[in-house]
């Protein structure tokens, strides 16, 4: 059985993740001491006077007793005093008051006090606001024993969205398929997080980088089956062909396979398929590819090109054949 302390404080406006932690410290509590060792008042009554004489009954319940004040946030300073007394002379009670914060309402600061006077917990859940969830994410993703990068933190977001409960189970789910101490990187997130649409343009691009003709065909044609144009995906396609150009010339220059592995912010599973792809192919391929891919976003933008009277989708395909070439 868990050890729990005398008095727990959850407080904050994330009012959805105080939810979640009052329902899963109920679970527990139940767990040791069955329904009848737990006693919840909530709303109106919650209040002082209930929860001191819940502190001080005397009962026959073998066992600890848990006690759960949700709706703390109305107190005020002067209504803690005899929770303070109630508090020191606890003998196998545990108490969780939970404060939905807004505005003017919150825990009051003596409540704070007392909770941490008798070794109590003291836990915040507060909404961040969305410029700084990436920060956020690293730190949690920290506490998970995961490295996640400041790019893969915003792409995960972008994938997401702003709820940080969900943010959360997505940072769990990649702690559980990549293991402690694992580091995770855009690559890595755009893979677990990406919709059927998404995935199918990051196997484009890897066909792209690999000058596999056939299935970037394949591919982009799938694409268009479900919608998707071109001119859409480009920005994603070129940053990847821009970073296998960047491998190719490192290596064009001299630099060893291991060297150029270590130099790239992705795990080494991605990182050795990358370099392997591009030392199949020479610097100038990537350059030719990327110099098609431009003619192709110029086209598709209204600019003046080589293949007028042509659709967008048999341009969009000579320009994958030009890419792989």
């Amino acid at each position: 059985m868990p050890a729990f302390r005398t008095a727990y404080l959850i407080h904050g406006d994330d009012h959805g993740r105080i939810a979640e932690r009052r329902a899963r410290l109920r679970a527990m509590a139940e767990d040791a001491a069955g329904t009848a060792g737990v006693e919840v008042f909530e709303g109106d009554a919650c209040t002082p006077d209930a929860i001191e004489g819940a502190l001080n009954a005397m009962t026959f319940a073998m066992g600890r007793r848990f006690v759960i004040a949700d709706g703390v946030q109305g107190w005020k300073d002067a209504d803690v005093e005899p929770i303070v007394a109630a508090l020191k002379g606890a003998e196998d009670v545990t108490v969780a008051f939970f404060a939905r914060e807004d505005g003017r309402a919150k825990a009051p600061a003596k409540l704070h006090k007392a909770v941490e006077a008798v070794g109590g917990q003291i836990a915040e859940e507060s909404t961040v606001k969305p410029w700084e969830l990436p920060k956020w994410l690293v730190g949690q993703a920290g506490q998970l024993e995961l490295q996640l990068d400041q790019d893969a933190a915003k792409a995960l977001v972008a994938q997401v969205g702003e709820r940080q409960q969900r943010l959360l189970r997505e940072l769990e789910k990649l702690a559980l398929e990549h293991g402690a101490g694992a580091h995770i990187d855009l690559h890595a997130v755009q893979e677990a997080c990406a919709s059927s649409a998404e995935r199918k343009v990051w196997t484009l691009t890897d066909a792209l980088i690999a000058g596999d003709s056939r299935t970037a065909t394949r591919v982009l044609l799938e694409l268009r089956g479900q919608g998707e144009r071109l001119p859409g995906l480009t920005y994603t396609v070129a940053r990847k062909l821009r970073e296998a150009a960047a491998v190719a010339e490192a290596l064009q220059q001299g630099q060893s396979a291991a060297q150029v592995k270590k130099a790239l912010r992705m795990n080494p599973r991605q990182a050795s398929k990358l370099v392997g792809d591009v030392e199949r192919r020479d610097a100038d391929s990537f350059r030719k590819a990327l110099a098609a891919l431009a003619d192709f976003e110029l086209e598709s933008r209204g600019g003046v090109g080589g293949r007028g009277g042509l659709g967008e989708e048999t341009i969009a395909l000579q320009t994958v054949l030009a890419a792989t070439a």
